[in-house]
């Protein structure tokens, strides 16, 4: 005789039937994909309203880095492959060294593709892997819709453990037992269009956050000069020559000297752009920016300080 598995009943708005989206299998479908819409657009105010929880994650994140830790993303299932595609995205956009941003996905690279549901009841799986993996210093953000998942929990448990700074990222109002955790980001996106399809409104809200969170520690690091992404690796024909557009756009000389420059400093695109808007010596510039952990602005304050 086959015993059945545990259930777990979760209370959380992301379980319960939406009022809005009862006839879903009735409508045409133009109306079906506006209604899904109407409840996307639910999502951005969600997540305004956890801005503040996020901007001490962001902190957290950008002093861990800052002093030589690491981040950890812990999810399972939608949760974890949101946050793989997030953390992969940081080395070619920024030029992030590969080894700040460490992912763990619940059921291991298989779950990427494959669904492995009962990988994240294990706490225990957790709990080891971040045991292992973490460190005191490091910021670990777990991300999970119902705010229970026990593979995430245990994960954030060990983290703080070993002396880590933790945060969680969920969507249930009704989460329990979670005071243990540093910063917590609640984002109450309501009953989903399918009821418990968290890979709709809480997968999309989590999205915004990853990329927000990503983005605003890589700013703060200088992996951006104003809104341009003079970090990034061009690996390519037109990562080139986006490469060469940052440059004009960023100094407002012409492309030729743009195109000099990028010469001169041997495609190191901080480099050209400090050695044009300041009028050092590539070398000059190169030194200070080593100084200033490539920071665009601070070389240029350093610049123009030692000017004085």
């Amino acid at each position: 005789m086959t015993v059945p598995r545990q259930a777990v009943h979760v209370e959380s708005p992301t379980e319960r039937r939406n009022p809005r989206t009862t006839d879903l299998d009735q409508l045409p479908t133009l109306d079906l994909l506006r209604s899904i819409n109407a409840e996307d657009r639910l999502v951005p105010d969600a997540v305004a309203a956890a801005l503040p929880a996020l901007a001490t994650a962001v902190d957290f994140a950008t002093e861990a880095l800052r002093d030589g830790h690491r981040v950890h993303y812990v999810g399972a299932g939608t949760s974890g492959r949101l946050a793989t595609v997030d953390a992969a995205e940081l080395v070619p956009t920024f030029n992030a060294p590969a080894e700040w941003f460490v992912v763990h996905h619940a059921g291991g690279s298989h779950a990427l593709i494959h669904a492995v549901e009962d990988a994240e009841d294990d706490d225990e799986a957790g709990a080891a892997e971040l045991a292992a993996s973490a460190s005191a210093g490091d910021f670990v953000l777990g991300l999970t819709a119902s705010g229970r998942t026990p593979y995430v929990l245990g994960a954030l448990r060990a983290a703080r453990e070993v002396g880590a700074h933790t945060g969680l990222v969920f969507s249930n109002p009704h989460a329990t037992g979670l005071l243990d955790i540093d910063v917590l980001i609640e984002v109450d996106t309501g009953p989903e269009v399918v009821a418990g399809s968290t890979r709709m409104k809480a997968g999309t809200a989590q999205k915004l956050v990853l990329t927000a969170f990503s983005t605003a520690v890589m700013v703060k690091l200088g992996r951006t000069y104003s809104n341009l992404m003079v970090s990034m690796r061009a690996t390519n024909a037109k990562l080139r020559g986006r490469t060469l557009r940052i440059l004009q756009e960023a100094t407002g000389v012409s492309k030729q000297e743009c195109a000099t420059a990028l010469d001169e400093a041997h495609g190191d695109l901080k480099v050209a752009l400090v050695h044009l808007l300041s009028g050092v010596d590539p070398e000059r510039a190169a030194a200070v920016l080593a100084a200033t952990d490539g920071h665009v602005r601070q070389a240029l304050t350093k610049l123009d300080t030692a000017a004085i």
